[in-house]
């Protein structure tokens, strides 16, 4: 039910361009006998696929005002890199949703062809790109942790990373604060 509303405001059905984020989430919880909880997302993937279903379900999950905590760690780290968040891609090779043998997915430029394919789809469902969904979480309060183990591992820095990280945790401190939530690994 909540991707639904989400939908909803990205096709543009509900008036959500005149709308505060405040507002959409008392319209949200005036629509169901939802109750106020929290989810935390684990986002261990880098690639398209796997950004949208997470920026998607924190979308929703803030403007159902619910607390929303996504945890970034390994490939997830690209999502929120700021030289990489807004050049994802979709890698057709080991990905059975594409309904390709995986020898064309390693063809030179089928990255690409995927890549395009996928947003092309999106933008004619008049869904943001992920670095809009990004900011819209943001502005409604979902909370972005990166992995401090993974940020180690990799070489990353605090300044590699995009405005809208409030903070770098252990996986210890995210399990503490995933603590009475939800929990989804994407």
């Amino acid at each position: 039910m909540r991707i639904v509303y989400a939908s909803y405001i990205w096709r543009g059905a509900l008036p959500a361009g005149d709308l505060e984020m405040a507002q959409l989430g008392s319209f949200f919880r005036s629509q169901s006998r939802h109750q106020v909880h929290k989810l935390c997302i684990i986002l261990s993937k880098g690639t398209l696929d796997m950004a949208y279903p997470a920026f998607m379900l924190a979308n929703a999950a803030a403007a159902m005002g619910d607390e929303v905590h996504v945890f970034f760690t390994f490939w997830g780290m690209d999502v929120i890199s700021a030289k990489r968040a807004g050049s994802l891609k979709l890698s057709p090779v080991g990905n059975p949703g594409l309904h390709m043998p995986n020898i064309l997915g390693m063809i030179p430029g089928m990255t690409a062809v995927a890549t395009s394919m996928i947003r092309g789809k999106v933008a004619k469902l008049k869904i943001p790109p992920v670095p809009e969904m990004m900011n819209t979480a943001h502005d409604m309060g979902v909370h972005f942790h990166a992995c401090s183990t993974t940020m180690e591992m990799m070489g990353v820095k605090k300044e590699d990373l995009v405005p809208e990280v409030e903070d770098v945790v252990g996986a210890a401190t995210f399990i503490g604060m995933s603590e009475g939530g939800q929990i989804i690994f994407i």
